[in-house]
Protein backbone atom coordinates (compact mmCIF):
# COMPACT_ATOMS: atom_id res chain seq x y z
CA UNK A 1 0.00 0.00 0.00
CA UNK A 2 1.24 3.51 -0.82
CA UNK A 3 2.57 5.20 2.32
CA UNK A 4 0.50 8.36 1.83
CA UNK A 5 -2.70 6.33 1.44
CA UNK A 6 -1.83 4.34 4.56
CA UNK A 7 -1.23 7.52 6.56
CA UNK A 8 -4.56 9.01 5.49
CA UNK A 9 -6.42 5.82 6.37
CA UNK A 10 -4.70 5.65 9.77
CA UNK A 11 -5.59 9.25 10.53
CA UNK A 12 -9.20 8.78 9.47
CA UNK A 13 -9.66 5.64 11.58
CA UNK A 14 -8.10 7.33 14.61
CA UNK A 15 -10.23 10.46 14.13
CA UNK A 16 -13.49 8.49 13.88
CA UNK A 17 -12.55 6.57 17.03
CA UNK A 18 -11.70 9.83 18.83
CA UNK A 19 -15.07 11.31 17.86
CA UNK A 20 -16.82 8.17 19.12
CA UNK A 21 -15.01 8.23 22.46
CA UNK A 22 -15.76 11.94 22.89
CA UNK A 23 -19.50 11.66 22.23
CA UNK A 24 -19.87 8.40 24.16
CA UNK A 25 -18.24 10.10 27.16
CA UNK A 26 -20.80 12.92 27.01
CA UNK A 27 -23.61 10.36 26.82
CA UNK A 28 -22.23 8.22 29.65
CA UNK A 29 -21.71 11.20 31.97
CA UNK A 30 -25.22 12.49 31.26
CA UNK A 31 -26.68 9.05 32.03
CA UNK A 32 -24.78 8.79 35.32
CA UNK A 33 -25.99 12.26 36.30
CA UNK A 34 -29.65 11.52 35.67
CA UNK A 35 -30.30 12.29 31.99
CA UNK A 36 -30.97 9.11 30.00
CA UNK A 37 -31.78 10.91 26.72
CA UNK A 38 -28.56 9.92 24.95
CA UNK A 39 -28.63 6.45 26.52
CA UNK A 40 -32.10 5.76 25.11
CA UNK A 41 -30.82 6.82 21.69
CA UNK A 42 -28.02 4.27 21.87
CA UNK A 43 -25.23 6.82 22.29
CA UNK A 44 -23.52 5.20 25.29
CA UNK A 45 -21.38 3.09 22.99
CA UNK A 46 -18.08 3.23 21.13
CA UNK A 47 -19.80 2.00 17.97
CA UNK A 48 -18.90 4.79 15.51
CA UNK A 49 -22.12 4.28 13.53
CA UNK A 50 -24.02 5.81 16.45
CA UNK A 51 -21.87 8.94 16.52
CA UNK A 52 -20.39 9.79 13.14
CA UNK A 53 -21.81 12.31 10.75
CA UNK A 54 -21.01 11.05 7.21
CA UNK A 55 -20.16 14.54 6.01
CA UNK A 56 -18.46 15.95 9.11
CA UNK A 57 -16.76 12.80 10.38
CA UNK A 58 -15.56 11.26 7.12
CA UNK A 59 -15.95 13.41 4.00
CA UNK A 60 -14.61 16.73 5.33
CA UNK A 61 -11.65 15.22 7.23
CA UNK A 62 -10.78 13.05 4.24
CA UNK A 63 -10.73 16.05 1.90
CA UNK A 64 -8.56 17.97 4.40
CA UNK A 65 -6.09 15.09 4.74
CA UNK A 66 -5.76 14.60 0.98
CA UNK A 67 -5.44 18.28 0.11
CA UNK A 68 -3.34 19.50 3.02
CA UNK A 69 -6.00 21.91 4.30
CA UNK A 70 -6.36 22.29 8.09
CA UNK A 71 -8.18 19.31 9.57
CA UNK A 72 -11.86 20.00 10.20
CA UNK A 73 -14.61 17.66 11.26
CA UNK A 74 -17.40 16.94 13.68
CA UNK A 75 -19.66 14.16 14.98
CA UNK A 76 -23.35 14.06 15.83
CA UNK A 77 -23.91 16.22 18.93
CA UNK A 78 -24.86 14.30 22.06
CA UNK A 79 -28.46 15.15 23.04
CA UNK A 80 -28.87 16.44 26.60
CA UNK A 81 -32.10 17.29 28.46
CA UNK A 82 -31.11 19.71 31.19
CA UNK A 83 -34.28 19.33 33.25
CA UNK A 84 -33.33 15.72 33.97
CA UNK A 85 -30.25 16.76 35.91
CA UNK A 86 -30.43 17.00 39.69
CA UNK A 87 -28.14 20.05 39.78
CA UNK A 88 -28.37 21.60 36.35
CA UNK A 89 -25.27 23.82 36.37
CA UNK A 90 -22.94 21.28 37.98
CA UNK A 91 -24.19 18.30 35.99
CA UNK A 92 -24.18 20.13 32.66
CA UNK A 93 -20.57 21.22 33.24
CA UNK A 94 -19.51 17.68 34.20
CA UNK A 95 -21.28 16.20 31.17
CA UNK A 96 -19.71 18.78 28.89
CA UNK A 97 -16.18 18.30 30.23
CA UNK A 98 -16.45 14.51 29.97
CA UNK A 99 -15.89 14.77 26.20
CA UNK A 100 -12.54 16.63 26.23
CA UNK A 101 -11.43 14.65 29.31
CA UNK A 102 -11.98 11.38 27.44
CA UNK A 103 -9.75 12.58 24.59
CA UNK A 104 -7.00 13.53 27.02
CA UNK A 105 -7.30 10.10 28.64
CA UNK A 106 -6.96 8.33 25.27
CA UNK A 107 -3.85 10.41 24.50
CA UNK A 108 -2.34 9.44 27.85
CA UNK A 109 -3.10 5.74 27.30
CA UNK A 110 -1.60 5.85 23.79
CA UNK A 111 1.53 7.55 25.15
CA UNK A 112 1.89 4.89 27.84
CA UNK A 113 1.54 2.13 25.23
CA UNK A 114 4.21 3.82 23.10
CA UNK A 115 6.54 3.88 26.10
CA UNK A 116 5.95 0.16 26.59
CA UNK A 117 6.39 -0.47 22.85
CA UNK A 118 9.84 1.13 22.91
CA UNK A 119 10.97 -1.51 25.38
CA UNK A 120 9.39 -4.48 23.61
CA UNK A 121 11.86 -6.22 21.33
CA UNK A 122 9.31 -6.82 18.55
CA UNK A 123 8.56 -3.08 18.23
CA UNK A 124 11.59 -1.26 19.61
CA UNK A 125 12.88 2.28 19.81
CA UNK A 126 13.55 2.74 16.08
CA UNK A 127 9.95 1.94 15.11
CA UNK A 128 8.53 4.26 17.76
CA UNK A 129 10.82 7.17 16.85
CA UNK A 130 10.13 6.72 13.12
CA UNK A 131 6.37 6.63 13.74
CA UNK A 132 6.43 9.73 15.92
CA UNK A 133 8.53 11.63 13.37
CA UNK A 134 6.21 10.72 10.50
CA UNK A 135 3.06 11.46 12.49
CA UNK A 136 4.47 14.90 13.29
CA UNK A 137 5.23 15.52 9.62
CA UNK A 138 8.99 14.97 9.73
CA UNK A 139 11.21 12.63 7.74
CA UNK A 140 12.07 9.39 9.53
CA UNK A 141 15.66 9.48 8.30
CA UNK A 142 15.56 5.72 7.75
CA UNK A 143 16.22 3.97 4.45
CA UNK A 144 13.72 1.23 5.33
CA UNK A 145 10.94 1.33 7.89
CA UNK A 146 11.05 -1.17 10.77
CA UNK A 147 8.70 -4.17 10.56
CA UNK A 148 6.69 -2.99 13.58
CA UNK A 149 6.38 0.56 12.24
CA UNK A 150 2.60 0.28 11.48
CA UNK A 151 1.91 -0.69 15.10
CA UNK A 152 3.91 2.25 16.43
CA UNK A 153 2.20 4.59 13.98
CA UNK A 154 -1.24 3.42 15.07
CA UNK A 155 -0.27 4.41 18.61
CA UNK A 156 1.28 7.74 17.60
CA UNK A 157 -1.71 9.21 15.79
CA UNK A 158 -4.10 8.89 18.77
CA UNK A 159 -1.83 11.20 20.75
CA UNK A 160 -1.88 13.92 18.09
CA UNK A 161 -5.56 13.57 17.22
CA UNK A 162 -6.94 13.33 20.75
CA UNK A 163 -4.83 16.21 22.05
CA UNK A 164 -6.05 18.26 19.09
CA UNK A 165 -9.68 17.50 19.98
CA UNK A 166 -8.98 18.13 23.66
CA UNK A 167 -7.55 21.61 23.07
CA UNK A 168 -9.96 22.52 20.26
CA UNK A 169 -13.08 21.67 22.26
CA UNK A 170 -11.96 23.83 25.18
CA UNK A 171 -12.09 26.99 23.04
CA UNK A 172 -14.90 29.14 24.54
CA UNK A 173 -16.63 29.82 21.22
CA UNK A 174 -20.05 28.28 20.44
CA UNK A 175 -20.79 25.51 19.67
CA UNK A 176 -17.68 23.99 21.29
CA UNK A 177 -17.68 22.42 24.75
CA UNK A 178 -15.66 25.26 26.19
CA UNK A 179 -18.43 27.73 25.37
CA UNK A 180 -21.01 25.68 27.25
CA UNK A 181 -18.91 25.89 30.40
CA UNK A 182 -17.84 29.51 29.88
CA UNK A 183 -21.43 30.79 29.67
CA UNK A 184 -22.03 29.66 33.26
CA UNK A 185 -19.33 32.10 34.38
CA UNK A 186 -21.13 35.07 32.85
CA UNK A 187 -23.82 37.30 34.37
CA UNK A 188 -27.32 36.61 33.05
CA UNK A 189 -27.47 39.45 30.51
CA UNK A 190 -23.97 38.75 29.24
CA UNK A 191 -24.84 35.05 28.89
CA UNK A 192 -27.87 35.92 26.77
CA UNK A 193 -25.74 38.06 24.48
CA UNK A 194 -23.11 35.33 24.35
CA UNK A 195 -25.74 32.78 23.29
CA UNK A 196 -26.80 34.99 20.40
CA UNK A 197 -23.35 34.92 18.84
CA UNK A 198 -23.62 31.14 18.62
CA UNK A 199 -24.91 31.32 15.07
CA UNK A 200 -21.65 33.03 14.05
CA UNK A 201 -19.45 30.71 16.08
CA UNK A 202 -18.39 28.48 13.19
CA UNK A 203 -17.33 31.50 11.12
CA UNK A 204 -15.44 32.94 14.08
CA UNK A 205 -13.69 29.61 14.68
CA UNK A 206 -12.52 29.52 11.08
CA UNK A 207 -10.54 32.73 11.63
CA UNK A 208 -9.28 32.41 15.20
CA UNK A 209 -9.23 28.71 16.17
CA UNK A 210 -5.67 28.13 15.01
CA UNK A 211 -4.34 31.21 16.80
CA UNK A 212 -6.05 30.18 20.03
CA UNK A 213 -5.07 26.51 19.84
CA UNK A 214 -1.48 26.37 18.68
CA UNK A 215 0.15 28.16 21.65
CA UNK A 216 -1.29 25.34 23.81
CA UNK A 217 -1.34 22.42 21.38
CA UNK A 218 2.29 22.51 20.24
CA UNK A 219 3.82 22.65 23.75
CA UNK A 220 1.43 19.88 24.83
CA UNK A 221 2.53 17.66 21.94
CA UNK A 222 6.17 18.42 22.71
CA UNK A 223 5.58 17.46 26.35
CA UNK A 224 4.02 14.13 25.37
CA UNK A 225 6.75 13.37 22.82
CA UNK A 226 9.48 14.16 25.32
CA UNK A 227 7.86 11.97 27.96
CA UNK A 228 7.51 9.02 25.58
CA UNK A 229 11.18 9.19 24.55
CA UNK A 230 12.47 9.81 28.06
CA UNK A 231 10.68 7.00 29.90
Amino acid sequence: MDLKVMLVLYQLVVLVFAFSVHEAAHAWAAMRLGDATAYMMGRVTLNPIRHIDPWGSIAMPLVAMLTGFPLIGWAKPCPVTLRNFRKVKRDDILTTMAGPASNLLIALVAALLLVLARHVQYVGDDAVRAAMDLANGFSTGLATLPTAFPIALLLSYPILTNLLLFVFNLIPIPPLDGSRVFRYLLPYNAAQTYDRIGSYGVILLFFVAGRLMMPIYHPLIALFDSAVLAL
